[in-house]
């Protein structure tokens, strides 16, 4: 849900995403999702205790970067269109940085996976593809919302990124 939370965000942020822009969103979201698993289970047991203790901390800040930066373009008067060689270029940064942020907890939930007798690429395999799923349509759905809100799109999306790292932070910090 975070992804597609993400994906929402940057679906209304672009000015008119197409099908290409929205699976390209969707494959960055789920190959996070279905590869942070199967780090954290590679990782094993012994720094289980390490990654529970920092995931949080790191999806806060790369999500409040990512979307800090997306609200200091529309406050500035950015179109907000990411489009052309550098527009693509940038894009395609922020979107692995929002990729890797959303999925870092998975990374966590990779590691006790170890303990269970199912198998780790199954589990991985289906939450990428749903995360893919969700993330496609949550660009489509983002992609009717922006017309609507024009460049304060952006601006929302950003103000909804550093909201999810702030739900994640405190979520973790208060279990």
């Amino acid at each position: 849900m975070d992804a597609f939370a993400a994906a929402l965000g940057k679906g209304a942020a672009l000015r008119r995403p197409n099908m290409g822009q929205a699976l390209t969103v969707g494959v960055v979201f789920g190959g996070f999702q279905f590869l942070m698993p199967l780090v954290g289970f590679a990782l094993g047991l012994a720094f289980a205790d390490i990654v529970a203790a920092v995931d949080h901390w790191i999806a806060f800040v790369l999500l409040g970067l990512v979307g800090g930066r997306m609200a200091w373009e529309a406050w500035q008067g950015g179109d907000g269109e990411e489009q052309g060689p550098a527009g693509m270029t940038l894009m395609l940064s922020a979107l692995f940085m929002a990729g890797f942020a959303t999925s870092v907890d998975a990374l966590a939930i990779g590691v006790p996976m170890a303990f269970f007798d199912e198998p780790i690429l199954v589990s991985a395999l289906v939450i990428g593809l749903v995360t893919f799923g969700l993330s496609t349509i949550g660009v489509l759905l983002g992609r009717a919302v922006g017309p609507l809100l024009g460049r304060w799109a952006v601006g929302i999306g950003g103000v909804g990124l550093m909201l999810l790292g702030t739900k994640i932070l405190i979520q973790h910090l208060g279990t």
